[in-house]
């Protein structure tokens, strides 16, 4: 894995440029010229939570944003559901602050090193004649900060808490990207020390009070160990007391004894799946994205938001405040994570999804004045609403696309528990919200009393689509057909047959008279856009059947060559992934590759962070912004997995979309997630492939299609062995327990 390490032999300028570090709840950017080395620290539970007084008053309801639609009011509409977003700097995810190492003037030469397979960074500066060495890891398991420093022993650590005081920007700046921090009016940290320990305080004006907290010790030999940890008073009430003593007590304990369990951590999650190619670049993104993915995601922390644990150090609100928009990105962002083995660092978003209930009940209940559950669209870590263009901010049907993320776990894992407990209730509560307001119309077909496709015509009033859209129309079908999938699988009858009443009342998607998906029945799409809205049917959602239906085989091809016929004028990075996908689902795997080079090399900054904008201003795009968002990360890794497995109505297909030219040379992958429980590994070389195995977390009989070059194949189950005929192209069934694994080859 060596080969993939990031390395810049030149002083990183940016924060977005820097060596990503993380643990799921702390991240780190290393970045700076030694003048100084900077360590931009985030704890992702850091948010001023203050909800605006427009979300709470009584009028902020779905019924009113109905009446005002209904009148045209586009200035009532903007003052009470949107530009609350704008106008108020809160609530917003917070920086953390930093720690700096200051060498009194900048490096002659610096070399920046970030090791994937053990998650630490190293940097090498050298002052004429002089070499500093500082290497640094966020703990995988403990959640600390660790920095060493060898060969200076005059270097300096300082903390530098967020200028919450300084002089007010540029009010005429765009507020998305440019919010300056002055705005939170919050007053100046205090800085403290004591003995070998340091710290600032940072008091707001809310219920959160936090701390970076350093302890140092310098030996006899000159090497100089720091360990530090960002602390909040809602770790407990002794909460600056324990920080205190957790980083002096790891500091005793030693840089290399913690950095043995740490890089144990790694080799641990390195070991759930694997894959090689013949496409570096192709191999090495992947590899990098599931490191980012393990840095900020992890089990018992918050899921990430649009920033994940790398919130921008410039000053600023992050962009879009670092908030949780549920249109596409936190979809989006666990997109990967169950094709690629790591259930437990995806589980952070499932549980926050489900620990959040209370809230969506809440919300359903206040907002849209019905049962079940349903949360805004763009929101706090707490769930609450934040404005914005309200046909997304606050789309009822938002909430569905949520509810895939329960259905590709129960998918994924087969757990049966999971989808009686979990799985169908979420479903469930979510339908009871979206009922209240689903109504016939002349035509005996349901439909919504407002109608949106995320970002189509912006927050405009001709955003508001008469009748039904086909993202909102796609959602729902995907709701009652799954709903009735899993009742009839906990073999509730009764409550399946009434998803199916419902579903049969919607009405068909919107296609033109050229077999293009439309954005309604009025309009179809005739410009470039970044968002893929109308075409939810294809994917995620994949209600469209390529592989037995020609009509729908034709709809996607049509629809699909209609977005090429547009341009990618108005894309951005997240549009080139989703983009990708489709091609894999079309089992086009040179025009996937080609998609996710031209995001990777166009809109991705060094260290791989997705900047949505061609700020490289390659002529790729209109857009030439570099607003950092981690959700084009992992849709563009999930549609590379697409390339090398899929599973479609339970079939497992290996390398159904994979370039020529790595079927000619090799392309293998090992442990990736079908549905079901199975593990599936897979290798091709010399277009030929070469195995298949298998391996059942659950009892099941798993289907396989027949991508060897012969009828003949041998199965073998350990010591036992099996001889089957299959004609190449079809399917044949294994019948595994659970614990079971087998291989298929050729006879």
């Amino acid at each position: 894995m060596d080969k993939y390490d990031l390395q810049f032999n030149q002083p990183i300028a940016r924060w977005d440029e820097a060596l990503p570090l993380g643990n799921g709840l702390n991240g780190c950017l290393l970045w700076g010229n030694g003048d100084p080395l900077r360590f931009s620290l985030d704890r992702g539970d850091l948010w001023d939570l203050r909800l605006t007084p427009e979300v709470l008053d009584e009028r902020f309801t779905y019924a009113e944003m109905i009446d005002c639609v209904r009148r045209g009011d586009q200035k009532e509409l903007l003052s009470r559901f949107d530009s609350i977003y704008e106008n108020n700097p809160h609530p917003t995810k917070l920086p953390a602050g930093r720690v700096e190492l200051s060498f009194g003037r900048s490096a002659d030469r610096i070399v920046n090193r970030l090791t994937l397979q053990e998650a630490c960074a190293h940097v090498k500066l050298t002052f004429g004649e002089r070499t500093v060495t500082v290497s640094s890891y966020m703990h995988a398991v403990n959640g600390l900060g660790y920095i060493r420093i060898v060969g200076d022993p005059e270097g300096r650590l300082d903390l530098v808490a967020p200028d919450y005081t300084g002089e007010q920007r540029d009010d005429n700046a765009n507020p998305v990207f440019h919010t300056s921090l002055t705005r939170l009016d919050y007053p100046a940290a205090t800085m403290h020390s004591e003995g070998n320990v340091s710290w600032f305080h940072q008091r707001t004006l809310h219920d959160l009070e936090y701390a970076i907290v350093v302890a140092e010790h310098r030996s006899a030999e000159g090497e100089h160990t720091a360990v530090y940890t960002i602390a909040t008073n809602h770790d407990g009430d002794e909460w600056l007391e324990e920080a205190k003593w957790k980083t002096t007590s790891a500091l005793m304990a030693g840089f290399d004894a913690a950095l043995a369990e740490h890089t144990e951590w790694w080799e641990c999650y390195w070991d759930q799946s694997s894959i090689v190619l013949p496409d570096e670049e192709a191999e090495k993104m992947w590899v990098l994205n599931n490191y980012l993915f393990a840095s900020c995601s992890r089990k018992g922390a918050p899921p990430m938001p649009l920033q994940g644990v790398w919130t921008a150090d410039e000053g600023t609100l992050p962009p879009w405040k670092g908030d949780y928009h549920n249109d596409l990105n936190t979809q989006l962002s666990y997109w990967h994570y169950l094709k690629a083995n790591h259930l437990e660092e995806g589980e952070s978003f499932i549980d926050f999804l489900w620990n959040l209930r209370p809230e969506a009940k809440r919300f359903a209940k206040r907002f849209y004045d019905a049962p079940g559950i349903n949360l805004p669209s763009v929101m706090t870590l707490r769930g609450g609403a934040m404005g914005g263009w309200p046909m997304y901010s606050l789309s009822i049907t938002n909430q569905i696309w949520l509810c895939q993320a329960f259905d590709h776990y129960w998918l994924y894992t087969g757990d049966p528990d999971f989808l009686r407990d979990k799985a169908y209730v979420y479903f469930k509560e979510t339908a009871e919200c979206v009922q209240r307001w689903l109504t016939l119309g002349g035509d005996g077909k349901l439909r919504l009393p407002l109608s949106s496709s995320p970002e189509i015509h912006d927050n405009r009033l001709d955003a508001w689509l008469d009748p039904i859209s086909n993202y909102d129309l796609s959602l729902l079908i995907y709701l009652f057909r799954r709903l009735v999938d899993l009742a009839g699988r906990l073999g509730l009858s009764t409550e399946a047959e009434g998803w199916a009443a419902v579903l049969e009342k919607l009405p068909e998607l919107a296609v033109n008279e050229h077999g293009v998906l439309m954005i309604n029945p009025k309009e179809s799409l005739t410009t470039s856009h970044r968002h893929m809205s109308h075409m939810m049917a294809i994917y995620p959602l994949q209600l469209l059947d390529r592989q037995s239906s020609e009509r729908d085989r034709n709809i996607i091809d049509a629809t699909i060559h209609n977005l090429e016929v547009l341009g990618k004028g108005q894309w951005v990075g997240y549009s080139f992934a989703w983009m990708a996908a489709m091609y894999a689902g079309q089992g086009n795997g040179d025009a996937a590759l080609y998609h996710l080079q031209q995001m990777w090399r166009y809109t991705c900054s060094p260290n791989g962070f997705h900047l949505n904008g061609d700020y490289k201003n390659t002529g790729l795009s209109m857009f030439h912004y570099r607003p950092f968002t981690l959700e084009g990360n992992f849709a563009a890794v999930s549609a590379l997995q697409d390339m090398l497995l899929q599973v479609d109505g339970g079939i497992i297909r290996v390398f159904p979309a994979i370039p020529a030219e790595w079927t000619a040379q090799y392309a293998e992958f090992r442990d990736f997630r079908g549905e079901m429980g199975v593990l599936v590994s897979a290798k091709i070389s010399e277009n030929r492939l070469s195995y298949v195995r298998l391996r059942a977390e659950r009892s099941n009989i798993y289907q396989v299609e027949n991508n060897f070059l012969s009828d003949r194949l041998l199965i073998v189950f350990g010591h036992r062995t099996k001889d089957i005929v299959c004609q190449v192209g079809q399917v044949f069934s294994i019948e595994l327990q659970s614990g079971d694994e087998c291989t298929i080859s050729e006879a």
